[in-house]
Order: structure tokens, then C-alpha cells, then sequence
């Protein structure tokens, strides 16, 4: 899979910088910058520890089964088109050399529920989804046992609903505020079905 993150730092340099220090044990295979400038830090075939504690599906060392691209990006603003734009190009790249499906292209707030939240709600999901770049949800009706569709598209049982509810919707439903609705249940529905982590399980 493809875990995206932001930076949370004021600048690429100083992201750069970060991650090329190894007493702070954190790293990526690309970084990319406001402009577009993609630099990449790892090759792809190692592993770069960029996602930490989390799961995705039955994944729960995420390192070791993913690529990890971070944006410069505070998290407070939009991502600018040329960054973007580079992130598409690298994408479609890295997408068709590991043979990843969209659906595997994941946010680090996927698959660390309650403990991160980048790429952030500013995040265009749709523009990739767009591109079949990622996966999206144009449901509106239809709906489902959230709880049960949310595992069934990949994201790992939290300490609470609500902790599983806020990333959904941080990705699919960013500024959705008040408990759970049938909007959420025919979004989670709707992905789950179409991309289930396990083909076999969602259809016996």
C-alpha cells in the first residue's frame, strides 16, 4: 500500500532535514514540496519508518508493507497544484510498479485511528479518486452496519465508534460534524462493497 502524510513542519528544508536525521527514527521514501520538487530518500524495496502503531485490514506492521510519501504541509491550508500535480505523477509511478490498487492508496489517519489525522481535512481525496488515483463516495442512499463495512474496507476496531467515525469522515466527510447518520452509513457501505480489504470474506 501507499501511506500519505503531511510534514506538520513550516518547510520542505526543514522536513528534509528531519527526516535524514536518524536519532529522530522517522522517515519516507519522498518527500514533496509546495512547488513540486520531489525528493526521494529511500528506495522503494526498504522499509522507511513512517507510519508507527497503527493498522490497515490485517496489517498491523504497516512499515513493512508500504511506500510513505509526505507533503510539505502544515495541515492548516490547501496543498498547492504543483505539489498536487507531483504527487499524481509519483502515484500513478509507484501504482503500477508494486501492482497497488487505488484502494490501497491510504491516509496516515487511516490506519493510526485517533492518533494522527494527516493528510488533514484539506486533503484532496476526490482529485485523485478522480484519476483512480484512490478510491471515493458519491453514495447518498443505502445504508449499512457502519461499524461492520468500516472493517470491512480496512479500517482496524478503535477504543471507541466515534474515534472510527472521525476518520471516515476526515477523509470522506471532512467538515461533517454530530453523531453518525445515514450519510455515513451509505458512504462506508459503498466503499466497502466495491473494495473490501478481503474479497473473499464480504462476499461468503
Amino acid at each position: 500500500m501507499i501511506v500519505l502524510h503531511y510534514t506538520a513542519m513550516e518547510t520542505a528544508r526543514a522536513a528534509l532535514e528531519r527526516l535524514c536525521d536518524p536519532e529522530t527514527e522517522v522517515s519516507a521514501h519522498y518527500l514533496i514540496g509546495e512547488t513540486g520538487h520531489v525528493w526521494q530518500l529511500i528506495p522503494e524495496e526498504q522499509r522507511a519508518w513512517h507510519a508507527g502503531a497503527g493498522q490497515w485490514g490485517d496489517v498491523t506492521d504497516v512499515n513493512s508493507r508500504s511506500i510513505g510519501i509526505e507533503l510539505a504541509n502544515c495541515g492548516d491550508h490547501p496543498f498547492p497544484d504543483p505539489q498536487m500535480a507531483a504527487l499524481e505523477y509519483l502515484l500513478a509511478q509507484v501504482m503500477e510498479r508494486w501492482a497497488i490498487p487505488p484502494e490501497r492508496i491510504i491516509g496516515h489517519s487511516d490506519m493510526a485511528i485517533g492518533r494522527k489525522t494527516d493528510p488533514g481535512p484539506r486533503f484532496d481525496w476526490r482529485r485523485l479518486a478522480q484519476q483512480d488515483l484512490s478510491v471515493w463516495s458519491e453514495a447518498r442512499t443505502c445504508a449499512g452496519d457502519f461499524a461492520a463495512d468500516a472493517r470491512a474496507f480496512g479500517y482496524a476496531p478503535a477504543d471507541s465508534a466515534d474515534a472510527v467515525l472521525s476518520a471516515v469522515r476526515l477523509r470522506f466527510r471532512p467538515w461533517a460534524t454530530g453523531p453518525i447518520d445515514d450519510l455515513d452509513r451509505a458512504i462506508m457501505h459503498d466503499l466497502a462493497s466495491r473494495y473490501p480489504i478481503d474479497r473473499k470474506a464480504f462476499t461468503a
